[in-house]
C-alpha cells in the first residue's frame, strides 16, 4: 500500500463498532492498547456491547475515516478522542 504511515500491516485486525462500519456514526475515541498492541476505534456510544463489536482490517478504519492517519504514532498504552469527526484529535496516555 503506498503511503502507507502506520507501523502495523494495513490488514492488521482491529476493533470497532458496527456503527461505524456502517457510518451510522463517527470515529471519536481510539486505543493502542499496551498489553497486546490492538487497536480499536470507538464511537461516543456509553456500552458498547459485544453484539456491536466488529474485527475488520486497519486499512478499512483508513478507507473510513482518513482521519486515522494522524494518529500513526499513537504509542502503545495511549489514547485519542474528539468530539465529533471535524474536531482535532486530543492524546492522551492512558498509564
Amino acid at each position: 500500500m503506498k503511503n502507507w504511515l502506520f507501523n502495523d500491516d494495513p490488514n492488521v485486525a482491529v476493533i470497532t463498532t458496527k456503527n461505524i462500519l456502517l457510518k451510522k456514526m463517527d470515529i471519536t475515541r481510539v486505543f493502542h492498547d499496551n498489553d497486546d498492541g490492538m487497536w480499536q476505534f470507538l464511537d461516543s456510544s456509553e456500552d458498547i456491547t459485544e453484539n456491536e463489536v466488529v474485527i475488520i482490517a486497519l486499512k478499512e478504519i483508513i478507507n473510513l475515516d482518513i482521519t486515522i492517519n494522524e494518529l500513526c504514532s499513537l504509542p502503545l498504552g495511549w489514547s485519542a478522542c474528539r468530539d465529533n469527526k471535524y474536531s482535532n484529535w486530543v492524546r492522551y496516555n492512558d498509564e
